[in-house]
């Protein structure tokens, strides 16, 4: 597509304010049709691309109690540009809700089990995390933010793992989600110490979110070649290719938590700050990548983009 063909997005803009980046809310609209979807978009693994359809269904959820988490404790904020920096969280992360949405309607026309992980997450946020003090879902919020933050970086450093499915719309929202995670990853852990800062009460609630991203979830992503497809079970190649998702996933050399798991585990160190990873230089070169009006992978699908303004 030529850049004459794009719809050129309009934008609002507000200045840099104490030296911290301006954090856009980027709307999209990637038109998904449910044509061309490939069901083993993750380097041609069925039970490794499994688990991010299972990731995309419970994100959701987690964005949805990120942006009440948020709502709740930007209130207590007396630092006008961390609150707009939440403001600007919370927008992202409700267009990501939005989106992811309306991709799983897509995997629910190809047999995904969405509506059963629908009802199971529900559950599991209403009568578990949604029930927590607000001090615990903070610290929830920080710790699956950090969880975020870790595989935005493993897919940045990754590129080409995209770029293996020819599934373009696919790929363009995962690299949209992941761009923007990278943006804001430190913005929850700040609000977390600034209002609250113990550390017993972060290492809570790293721990719920690593339960809920490296088991629920996976557990999730298990079940949803099986249950798209029950006679995988007795399926000689679908068990070896759930060896091979295994390393994909967990595999120290390349896998996408066995290789990272000294960034996962970083977050326990007491003075461990998110930015103490720094991703600039690939935030620098994914915005041009994805977002240049001529030649950026997400141009023929954004809209505007907005940044909130700082309020005294």
């Amino acid at each position: 597509m030529t850049a004459a063909a794009l719809k050129m997005p309009t934008t609002t803009q507000a200045g840099n304010t104490a030296g911290q980046p301006s954090i856009p809310i980027r709307h999209m609209n990637f038109r998904f049709d449910g044509k061309d979807v490939d069901t083993n978009f993750y380097l041609n693994a069925e039970l490794a691309s499994g688990y991010f359809s299972a990731l995309s269904i419970f994100l959701t959820y987690g964005e949805d109690l990120v942006i009440e988490t948020a709502r709740y404790h930007r209130d207590f904020l007396t630092d006008p540009v961390l609150r707009q920096r939440v403001t600007a969280l919370i927008g992202q992360e409700a267009l990501h809700s939005k989106v992811h949405e309306e991709w799983n309607d897509i995997l629910r026309m190809h047999r995904y089990p969405v509506s059963l992980y629908r009802f199971l997450a529900q559950n599991v946020f209403d009568y578990g995390f949604r029930r927590f003090p607000q001090p615990l879902k903070l610290s929830l919020m920080a710790g699956i933010e950090h969880f975020t933050a870790v595989l935005a970086e493993f897919f940045m450093k990754h590129e080409d793992y995209f770029f293996e499915s020819h599934d373009e719309k696919q790929r363009a929202l995962w690299m949209w989600h992941m761009l923007e995670e990278s943006e804001h990853k430190d913005i929850a852990f700040d609000v977390y110490q600034t209002l609250n800062g113990n550390y017993a009460l972060r290492v809570s609630g790293f721990a719920m979110a690593l339960f809920t991203i490296w088991f629920l979830v996976a557990l999730g992503g298990v079940g949803i070649p099986v249950l798209r497809r029950p006679r995988n079970l007795f399926s000689r190649r679908f068990w070896k290719d759930a060896r091979r998702s295994v390393g994909l996933i967990m595999g120290r050399q390349d896998g996408v938590y066995g290789s990272t798991i000294s960034h996962v585990f970083d977050y326990l160190r007491p003075d461990f700050h998110p930015n103490d990873h720094d991703t600039s230089g690939y935030l620098a070169y994914y915005k041009e990548r994805l977002l240049n009006p001529d030649t950026g992978l997400l141009a023929p699908y954004l809209v505007k983009e907005v940044v909130p303004p700082v309020r005294a």
